[in-house]
């Protein structure tokens, strides 16, 4: 029995009813409603479209992100954004569940929601008021005003900002991806690390913690957030665990073009985190260094 509904209309998801068209999140018992941001919604509702099925990352992203060149990241930011929002577990999932190295899967059964007021018959629209009948004079006057705007956008030119500093790169807050997401904090300590480290180098632009995580958990296009924080690269990373290891990844991506220029991983014992920052920071600082070098010299 296929289990798919219409997306379009309200349904109910365990103990939320969502109604797509407002991009809202309600308790099924009542109470304040929640609104995702505009990718998260769209991520669960791909989901809802194919209970039971395993969505790959790469689907989601060219469902999701169209048209936006992302990392996967940007999809696990947003599931654990919307697991966070749904009071899930992703030990014991009652709504979505990780399908490791192919995707996600939406465990709950969504159903239509029957309280929901039936759409109504769609009806003609109205005629459109008639256009009314322009004098020579003022067709006359018209035409001579566009000639004046045509002369003055030949001779005005809009003001460009310089571009940024090739060593001017913010550390956008490194995520958790582990399986408990229980590592936020080791996660922002390893965001502050950098940005103290890479400040520290001479001739580097590092924007201060306090900027950078204004945008932790918001989906902002690369373009964006080099205007915004006046940097022509951004470093990504995350943060996972296996038993008694970490596992810190790195990417630098150019702003221009979403190109990946370097990227690395480190595995370390979980034992002394502040060292592992420490060590971590010291070797992307060096790694980095020679990575923006090589791109100058071109």
């Amino acid at each position: 029995m296929d289990s798919r509904i219409s997306t379009a209309a309200p349904f109910r998801l365990l103990d939320w009813r969502v109604d797509p068209a407002r991009g809202l999140l309600s308790p099924s018992g009542g109470g304040e409603p929640l609104r995702l941001d505009a990718r998260s919604f769209q991520l669960l509702l791909c989901l809802a479209a194919r209970p039971g099925v395993v969505v790959s990352i790469d689907e989601l992203l060219d469902e999701v992100w169209t048209g936006v060149v992302v990392s996967p990241d940007s999809v696990y930011q947003a599931v654990a954004g919307l697991r966070r929002a749904l009071g899930d577990d992703t030990r014991e999932p009652r709504y979505i569940a990780t399908v490791p190295r192919q995707g996600y899967r939406l465990v709950a059964t969504p159903v239509p929601d029957l309280d929901s007021p039936p759409a109504l018959a769609a009806t003609e629209p109205p005629a459109p008021p008639p256009t009314p009948r322009r004098s020579r004079r003022g067709l006359a006057a018209a035409l001579a005003g566009l000639v004046v705007l045509a002369a003055g956008a030949a001779l005005w030119r809009p003001w460009q900002a310089p571009e940024a500093d090739a060593r001017s790169v913010a550390v956008m807050p490194f995520l958790d991806l582990t399986d408990a997401m229980d590592q936020e904090p080791f996660a922002d300590g390893m965001t502050e690390q950098l940005i103290d480290s890479l400040s520290h180098r001479p001739g580097w632009k590092i924007p201060a913690f306090s900027r950078v995580l204004s945008y932790k958990g918001q989906d902002v296009a690369l373009t964006q957030l080099g205007r915004e924080l006046g940097v022509r690269h951004l470093l990504e990373g995350s943060v996972r665990r296996s038993d008694n290891t970490l596992r810190v990844s790195a990417r630098l991506v150019r702003v221009a073009d979403g190109y990946v220029v370097w990227s690395s991983t480190y595995d370390r014992p979980a034992g002394d985190r502040l060292g592992v920052q420490a060590e971590v920071a010291a070797e992307v600082g060096r790694s980095l260094d020679q990575a923006l070098a090589a791109t100058i010299s071109k």
